[in-house]
């Protein structure tokens, strides 16, 4: 039984920075129909500039806030060099080539400047474990999930309750139209890129005393968000963050039962399997065209 919750445990937290990933591509996808491929660097800077902020003397909480802002202003100049641009050309996917280019740029710098080494966050959270049932977990751990589902919660009431939120949705429904009523459809998806950013980096910031930051912390956990988001349906929210918590579990009952080495093929088997009998994914919504 203790086993069985461990699993459970660990697989929510790790679960919950997919889900956080997975919803960066919902809001981006929602509003630019086009997604930053660099987004698991997102997380990257977060948990590395928060190591960097801490070690320049700031408070912990200071230098995690300013590590999540720093990734939202990430967001923005990447959605203005290299998603723009091409917003505007039918058909183009320029932006596929240029977010991973950069992605790519950044992680090589991170890994210049760390020299591939792994640094720790220090955190209350895992300064000792707690026993659940039999199991034991961080404290920090079980911040994650929770995380998760209240930016999705936060999410949907801005884009009910709120100007923006409203604008959001306008944009994601119809840009054109959206235009037409005096949205500004740019503005508004740079800000869906920087809010994006922003969950990309606190995902960062909570993972990164767990795992520690390093260069590469973001590859996987990018792959597999961007692999929950299609999952899960990229136009639902809650679809995302509840494929994402379960991905995560499956992956530690796969690691627990099997092995490591065939996490990644079973998970990325389900995947193939749900999308050849749920092309929306699991949670989301047929894109009716009318030309």
């Amino acid at each position: 039984m203790s086993t069985v919750v461990q699993y459970i445990l660990s697989g929510l937290a790790i679960g919950g920075i997919y889900a956080l990933v997975a919803l960066g591509f919902h809001i981006m996808w929602s509003s630019a129909k086009a997604v930053n491929f660099a987004h698991g660097d997102t997380l990257m800077i977060g948990g590395l500039l928060a190591v960097y902020f801490l070690a320049a003397g700031l408070p912990l909480a200071l230098a995690c806030l300013l590590a999540i802002l720093v990734g939202g202003l990430f967001g923005v100049v990447l959605e203005r060099v290299a998603v723009r641009p091409f917003l505007g050309q039918h058909g183009s996917v320029g932006w596929m080539l240029t977010t991973i280019a950069i992605g790519i740029m950044v992680e090589s710098v991170a890994t210049i400047q760390t020299q591939g080494y792994a640094l720790p966050l220090p955190s209350p959270g895992i300064a000792s474990s707690i026993q659940i049932l039999g199991a034991g977990v961080y404290p920090q751990e079980l911040v994650i999930p929770v995380v998760a589902v209240i930016a999705m919660i936060g999410l949907r009431l801005m884009q009910h309750h709120t100007l923006i939120g409203r604008a959001m949705r306008a944009v994601a429904h119809n840009g054109s139209a959206a235009a037409l009523m005096g949205i500004n459809v740019y503005r508004v998806v740079a800000f869906s890129f920087a809010l994006a950013g922003l969950l990309g980096a606190a995902a960062g910031v909570l993972v990164a005393p767990v795992v520690q930051a390093s260069s590469t912390m973001g590859v996987l956990p990018g792959l597999k968000g961007f692999a929950v988001a299609i999952i899960g349906g990229i136009t639902s929210a809650p679809g995302v963050v509840l494929t994402g918590l379960a991905y995560g579990v499956m992956e530690k009952f796969v690691e627990g039962y099997i092995s490591t080495a065939a996490r990644e093929i079973v998970g990325f088997s389900v995947m193939i399997l749900t999308l050849l009998v749920f092309p929306q994914g699991l949670f989301g919504k047929r894109e009716v065209m009318k030309v």
